[in-house]
C-alpha cells in the first residue's frame, strides 16, 4: 500500500477517522537503562554538517523544540497533547492549511552566530511520508534528519517493509486490538519504555463498539521492536518499534489510539523520551492525591424510597445530626491508619473540628472517632474545611427548588459577611492546632467549594471572601473541577481544582449507592430521574444496575478507570470523597485498591506515584501555567550544542527540564547534580542562579 494513501485507505487503515477513538540502530539493544538513556549525548557531540570537512566544522545547535506535522488525526493530535501538557516546545505544521509554510532547508535549518542551527530537536509525522514518498519536502525532511540526527515518530501506519516491517500478510496481524494485551520487550524496558514494569492491556470501554485497530509485523533487519504480542503461527509481532534506515531513526506505531486512552498514556512518556533523546524541556509526573472530606462531621443518608437527601434543601425531614447520619467510627478511623500503612499511601483529612465538637456534646461528652483520629494523627494529613461547614456564599433562600440567593428590599444580593467566613476559617485552625495537628494555615477547602461562585444561582465569588482569605492568611483555596477547571485568583490566593470522585457523600453501604447510582443514571422508563436523557453531558445505563452487584462490577472498575486516566495523564489534582466513604461497608477503599494495583502493575518502581499536598498542587498548576505563558509569548530560548543544554527564560519564570541521569547543573563555581530522579530520567523546575544569564547543563558522555 502506497503511504501517502493512507488517510484515503478502508475503514480498517491508517488515517481513518472512524477508527480513532480515544533507540538502538539494527539489532538488540544492550548495556541497561544508562546506556539507552546516555547515547543522545554522544549521538549530537558527533554530529556535523556534511558539507565541508568534518573535523573543522563547529557542532551545530539544536533548538529544544518539535515539529509536529498536524493531518488533522486523533493520533497525532495525541502526541501534540502529550507535548503541551508536559510543557515541551512544539510547532504545528497543518497540513490542511494552503497557506502552510514550505517544508525546505530553510523552513528546517539555518546559522546562527556562525553555527549551523537545526531548529527542531525531532518531528511527528501521521505517517512515514505525509508530504508524499517522492516529494521535494520529503527529500529536504530526509536530509535534514541525516544532516542533525533528527529522529522522527510516525504516529500510525500500517506493517510494510517501508517501515521495517513484513506485511500483515507475511506472518503478521491485523485486527482489533480491544482487551488484547501487549508486552514491552527488553529493548523497550532498556530504552524509551524504562518507565512500564508490566505488559499493556488495550483498553475495552465498551465490547459493542472497537475502539482500537492494528497492525503487527515481524521485524525486518534494521528494526527494533519495543512493543510487541503474540500472533497466529507462533512468535511475536511489533506493535512500536524503532527503524533505522540510511542514517535516519524513527519510530514507528502500528496502532489507532487518541490521547485518552489508557494504553497511549501508559506509552506516551517513552514516546516523547525517544523523540527527543531524553534531553528536551517539559517535565511529568504521575500524581494521586485524595482529600476526605467532613471529617469529625457526620453526612445525611440518601432515602431509597423517597430518592432524595433528608437535611438537603430540596428533602423535607432530618438533619446531619439526625439519627441514620453516616459518621466514621473509632474501628473505621484504626482500619483507615492500617490500610494506609499497608497501601503505602496518605490520605489527606479535611476536617471540621466544630462539627466534631457538636457531635461530642451530643453524645454525652464522648467522642471515640476523634479520639482514635487524634490519637493517629501524625499519620495523616490535615486540611482546614471551615469549623461547622456553613455555606459561605450568598444567604440562601431555600423556599424554591433550586434554590437562589436572598435579596434585600433594594434587590441586592444579602452575602456571608467577611467577619462570619473570617471566624469559620481561624476557629478551625485555632481547635486543629490546640489537638495537636500539623496544618498549614495556607490551605483551605471551604464547605461544598463555597463562597466560590456556584452557577446558575451565584455568578460569582462573595464579594467578602477575598479579604477573609487574607485575614487567615490562605493562599490555596479548593474548587471543584467539574465546575472550575482551571485555576484562578480569588484575591491573593489562587484556586485548586479537585475532582470529585463518582462515590457519593450520602451512601454508606454499597445498596445505597447502587440505588443512587440508578436514580441518577437510569431513564425515567427504567425507574430512574431522567437527568441522563436531559443532560447533554451524561448518558443512561442500558439497565439499571443489581444493588446487591452493582457496585463491585460496574461502578468500582469504573471509577477506579476514571482515577488512573486522571493519574497517567499526569494530571496534579487532588481526588476528593467524604468521610461516610470510610465508614459502614467503607467504599472507598475498594476503588483506591483497584486504581493502586492497576498502576503498580503496570509501572516500573522508577516512576512512583507522587502524592502532593494541597499547596504543592497549587504551586504545580501556577508554575504550569506561567510556563504555558512564556512559550506562548515565544520568550523561551534552549538548545543544546554537543552535551551542553542551554535555557534562557524571563524573570521569575521557572522551566520545567528532563534530562538523562548524570546531568550536571553548572554554577559560577563548579556544578552539581540536576534535578531529582523520576522514570528513568531526571528532572525539575528550575531556571539560572543569581548572576547566571541562563541555565547551563552538563549532559553526561557515554
Amino acid at each position: 500500500m502506497d503511504p501517502s494513501r493512507l488517510s484515503a485507505a478502508a475503514s480498517r487503515t491508517p488515517g481513518t477517522a472512524s477508527r480513532r477513538s480515544g533507540g538502538a540502530r539494527s539489532g538488540a539493544r544492550s548495556g541497561g537503562a544508562r546506556r539507552a538513556a546516555l547515547a543522545a549525548a554522544a549521538l549530537l557531540a558527533t554530529v556535523v554538517p556534511t558539507a565541508g570537512p568534518a573535523a573543522a566544522a563547529p557542532v551545530p545547535r539544536v533548538d529544544l523544540t518539535v515539529l509536529v506535522v498536524d493531518d488533522g488525526s486523533g493520533t497525532v493530535g495525541a502526541i501534540a497533547a502529550e507535548l503541551r501538557d508536559a510543557g515541551v516546545p512544539h510547532r504545528t505544521l497543518d497540513l490542511n492549511d494552503p497557506a502552510r509554510p514550505v517544508v525546505d532547508a530553510g523552513f528546517l535549518s539555518d546559522t546562527v552566530d556562525g553555527r549551523p542551527r537545526a531548529k527542531y530537536q525531532g518531528v511527528v509525522l501521521p505517517h512515514e511520508a505525509p508530504f508524499g514518498p517522492d516529494s521535494p519536502e520529503q527529500a529536504a525532511l530526509a536530509a535534514y534528519q541525516r544532516t542533525y540526527g533528527i529522529p522522527q515518530v510516525d504516529a500510525y501506519t500500517w506493517a510494510h517493509p517501508g517501515v521495517g516491517l513484513d506485511h500483515t500478510s507475511d506472518g503478521g496481524w491485523s485486527g482489533v486490538l480491544d482487551g488484547v494485551t501487549a508486552g514491552v520487550t527488553p529493548a523497550g524496558k532498556a530504552g524509551p519504555f524504562r518507565h512500564l514494569d508490566g505488559p499493556v492491556t488495550f483498553e475495552d470501554g465498551d465490547p459493542a463498539v472497537a475502539e482500537s485497530y492494528g497492525y503487527a509485523g515481524r521485524p525486518r533487519d534494521g528494526y527494533t521492536s519495543y512493543l510487541d504480542l503474540p500472533v497466529p503461527g507462533g512468535g511475536r509481532a511489533s506493535l512500536i518499534g524503532e527503524y533505522a534506515r540510511d542514517g535516519r531513526r524513527e519510530l514507528v506505531v502500528t496502532f489507532a489510539y487518541h490521547r485518552h486512552q489508557r494504553q497511549f498514556r501508559a506509552l506516551a512518556r517513552g514516546i516523547v523520551e525517544w523523540l527527543t533523546q531524553g534531553v528536551h524541556l517539559g517535565r511529568s509526573r504521575h500524581y494521586f492525591s485524595v482529600h476526605v472530606d467532613d471529617v469529625f462531621a457526620p453526612d445525611a443518608r440518601w432515602n431509597t424510597e423517597r430518592n432524595c437527601t433528608p437535611g438537603d434543601f430540596d428533602c423535607a425531614g432530618g438533619d446531619g445530626q439526625a439519627a441514620d447520619a453516616i459518621r466514621m467510627t473509632a474501628d473505621d478511623a484504626a482500619y483507615a491508619a492500617a490500610w494506609q500503612k499497608s497501601a503505602g499511601f496518605t490520605l489527606d483529612l479535611v476536617y471540621n473540628g466544630g462539627q466534631g465538637e457538636r457531635w461530642k456534646a451530643a453524645h454525652g461528652g464522648r467522642d471515640d472517632l476523634a479520639a482514635r483520629l487524634l490519637a493517629d494523627r501524625a499519620q495523616y494529613r490535615w486540611i482546614n474545611h471551615t469549623y461547622t461547614h456553613p455555606f459561605l456564599g450568598c444567604v440562601q433562600d431555600t423556599s424554591t427548588v433550586p434554590w437562589r440567593c436572598t435579596k434585600d428590599a433594594a434587590g441586592n444580593t444579602l452575602w456571608t459577611s467577611r467577619s462570619a467566613i473570617s471566624a469559620e476559617i481561624r476557629n478551625n485552625h485555632n481547635w486543629a492546632v490546640g489537638k495537636g495537628l500539623s496544618v498549614d494555615r495556607a490551605e483551605l477547602v471551604t464547605g461544598e467549594h463555597s463562597g466560590l461562585k456556584t452557577l446558575p444561582q451565584q455568578p460569582v465569588d462573595n464579594p467578602n471572601l477575598a479579604g477573609a482569605l487574607a485575614d487567615n492568611g490562605v493562599k490555596w483555596l479548593a474548587s471543584d473541577n467539574s465546575r472550575e477547571p482551571a485555576q484562578r485568583t480569588v484575591g491573593a490566593a489562587r484556586t485548586v481544582p479537585r475532582h470529585p470522585m463518582n462515590v457519593y457523600y450520602n451512601v454508606g453501604t454499597a445498596a445505597e449507592m447502587t440505588d443512587e447510582y440508578n436514580w441518577i443514571y437510569s431513564s425515567r422508563a427504567d425507574g430512574g430521574s431522567g437527568v441522563c436523557e436531559t443532560d447533554p453531558a451524561s448518558s443512561c445505563l442500558p439497565d439499571p444496575l443489581d444493588p446487591a452487584t452493582g457496585y463491585a462490577s460496574h461502578i468500582v472498575p469504573q471509577e477506579a478507570r476514571t482515577a488512573l486516566s486522571h493519574i497517567v495523564a499526569g494530571d496534579p489534582r487532588p481526588h476528593y470523597v467524604h468521610q461516610s466513604n470510610l465508614a459502614e461497608e467503607r467504599l472507598l477503599y475498594p476503588v483506591l485498591d483497584r486504581v493502586l494495583a492497576d498502576y503498580r502493575a503496570l509501572f516500573a518502581d522508577n516512576t512512583p506515584l507522587v502524592v502532593p499536598r494541597h499547596r504543592e498542587v497549587g504551586a504545580e498548576l501556577e508554575r504550569r501555567a506561567a510556563w504555558a505563558r512564556a512559550l506562548a509569548d515565544g520568550r523561551v530560548t534552549a538548545y543544546r550544542i554537543g552535551t551542553t543544554v542551554t535555557v534562557r527564560t524571563p524573570a521569575g519564570v521557572l522551566a520545567p527540564v528532563t534530562a538523562p541521569e548524570g546531568t550536571r547543573r553548572q554554577l559560577l563555581l563548579g556544578s552539581t547534580a540536576f534535578g531529582t530522579p523520576y522514570a528513568g530520567a531526571r528532572s525539575d523546575w528550575t531556571g539560572p542562579e543569581p548572576l547566571q544569564g541562563a541555565l547551563t547543563l552538563t549532559l553526561p558522555t557515554p
